[in-house]
């Protein structure tokens, strides 16, 4: 008698169980279909457009791009809420854009990536929402954001939402600056607002032939100023990459980009919380490259290649530049010194002589003020026989321009550490991180030639008149063209052979990584922008 109602009470709950049970299978059903419909996108004709164009799908690329394995989606489900224009019948499970969370090289990233197959990658309100979220979550942690771009743009149907969306990105993108490395790689269209986004960024990185980053586009163009011009000439890799310097690299494919994204992660640290990231390395800091003492020409007027002295003094040759076609006269990049990441920064003398102008002291500065937010330490290589003159430059700014790097360079607290390998030449020799500007180290090698001016250029004011001009120019340079008077007064700390350069900046990085340098208390400086 006393087991019936548990008996009953068993049997009610089997029951129960049962109807639970067909529940949950049917929500297991719906979520599989969901989950099945996001990972198609657009649908297979889409994907096959895609394919057909050379490009990636937004999932391939973040496959590609993250560790095996690793990516974690958020939001997948989201579907956007517009009614207008029968939006209400259209709904794609992610709404357009893949977010979530990874690795790379072991390193935890967050990241999104565009969906062209769906509505054109065209960003809503629900769109951006997703792209917020996982911005909020990088600065939370500490992680590096990536973001990849196809997109045509903001969802017309959505007016003023769509636009706010952009809003909501753009102030993170400001918020995160110099808080966590941004990265935007260009896969696809990039037009009109959006571009602010990747402007806004630390690197882009665009996709030969395919990529395009433009405010207005070819018809808009055409409309109101009567210019023809394609995609590619207008907002292409090779005019962004060459011309504009909006963008800091570009490759032939998507796979090609994505893994040098991978690659210069690995030189980045997670936030500005960390120090430079440092590996392994193999390479000794007394390795033999006596090569370097002849790479200066006899000449002072003959050029050599800085990126020679670049891969001699740095761990295996390993440089990653940025910005290689543009601004030639002056490059920058990332490599290790003893495993430690430094940024480099040095005159080419093969491009202008190695002269600063408005859009190397631009590059320049950029690159040093990234470097200094991420406590990367910095190698300056100097070979400067001034800024370029002329009227386009005096027109174009290149007194604001130049103090720029002049400004990136004094304020600067990471380790800095100066070589100047040949000329520096006037105001040219104070920008390029002097002793003058807080340089924690300058060396100069024998061939160093350090004044106000050449010898030509200074004869011509010194000695107008003089019928000896050869004379008088033989004993300024026999006077200046060496390293001696700088060295007298302490401007520079040692005369260095370029060979044993890679050795004293190598064990001079090992002292200066305690440097604790800060600038006086402020909201923020009034950089010449």
């Amino acid at each position: 008698m006393l087991a019936t109602p548990r008996l009953r009470l068993l049997s009610q709950l089997s029951v129960m169980l049962q109807r639970r049970s067909a529940v949950t299978s049917n929500v297991l059903s719906r979520l599989a279909e969901k989950e099945g419909e996001a990972l198609l996108g657009g649908g297979a004709k889409r994907i096959d457009t895609q394919h057909k164009k050379g490009k990636l799908t937004a999932r391939e690329r973040v496959k590609v791009l993250l560790d095996e394995g690793s990516f974690v989606e958020w939001d997948q489900l989201v579907v956007h809420d517009c009614v207008d224009f029968e939006m209400d019948k259209q709904h794609y499970p992610s709404d357009g854009v893949v977010t979530g969370t990874g690795t790379i090289n072991g390193k935890q990233v967050f990241l999104f990536s565009q969906d062209f197959t769906v509505f054109g990658g065209s960003l809503s309100a629900a769109y951006a929402r997703k792209i917020v979220k996982i911005m909020d979550h990088a600065e939370m942690v500490g992680a590096p954001l990536i973001g990849l771009n196809d997109s045509g743009g903001a969802r017309i149907q959505e007016g003023v939402a769509s636009l706010g969306g952009y809003g909501d990105i753009f102030l993170r993108n400001v918020l995160l600056s110099g808080v966590v490395p941004q990265i935007s790689l260009i896969m696809g269209p990039c037009a009109g607002g959006a571009v602010y986004s990747p402007a806004i960024t630390d690197f882009t990185f665009m996709v030969k032939g395919t990529s395009h980053m433009f405010v207005t586009g070819p018809d808009v163009v055409k409309q109101v100023t009567n210019e023809a011009v394609s995609q590619e000439e207008l907002g292409g890799s090779g005019a962004h990459c060459g011309v504009s310097g909006v963008a800091h690299g570009a490759w032939d494919n998507d796979v090609i980009t994505l893994l040098q994204t991978r690659r210069l992660l690995s030189f980045l640290p997670s936030s500005n919380k960390e120090k430079a990231p440092e590996q392994p390395s193999s390479d000794p800091i007394d390795r033999d490259i006596s090569a370097l003492d002849n790479i200066i020409p006899n000449s002072p007027i003959l050029p050599y290649d800085m990126k020679h002295v670049v891969r001699f003094i740095t761990d295996e040759g390993d440089f990653f530049e940025i910005m290689p076609d543009y601004a030639k006269n002056i490059i920058v990049g990332f490599a290790r010194m003893e495993g430690q990441t430094v940024g480099v920064v040095g005159n080419q003398p093969l491009v202008a002589a190695g002269c600063l102008d408005i859009n190397a002291s631009v590059k320049g500065a950029r690159f040093v003020r990234f470097c200094d937010a991420f406590n990367i330490p910095l190698i300056i290589l100097e070979d400067v026989p001034g800024f370029l003159p002329g009227t386009q430059q005096e027109h174009g700014g290149i007194i604001k321009h130049g103090a720029k790097l002049l400004y990136a360079l004094a304020e600067a607290t990471v380790p800095k550490i100066t070589i100047i390998t040949r000329k520096a030449y006037g105001g040219a020799y104070v920008v390029m991180n002097s002793k003058h500007i807080r340089a924690d180290i300058n060396y100069a090698w024998p061939s160093a030639e350090i004044a106000v001016m050449g010898a030509k250029g200074a004869v011509a004011i010194l000695n107008r008149g003089d019928p000896d001009i050869d004379k008088r120019e033989a004993e300024y340079s026999d006077k200046f063209s060496n390293p001696f008077p700088t060295a007298e007064k302490g401007f520079v700390d040692a005369v260095i052979m370029p060979s044993h350069t890679r050795q004293k900046v190598c064990m001079d990085l090992r002292w200066l990584r305690n440097k604790d340098q800060r600038n006086p208390r402020k909201k923020h400086g009034n950089i010449p922008l």
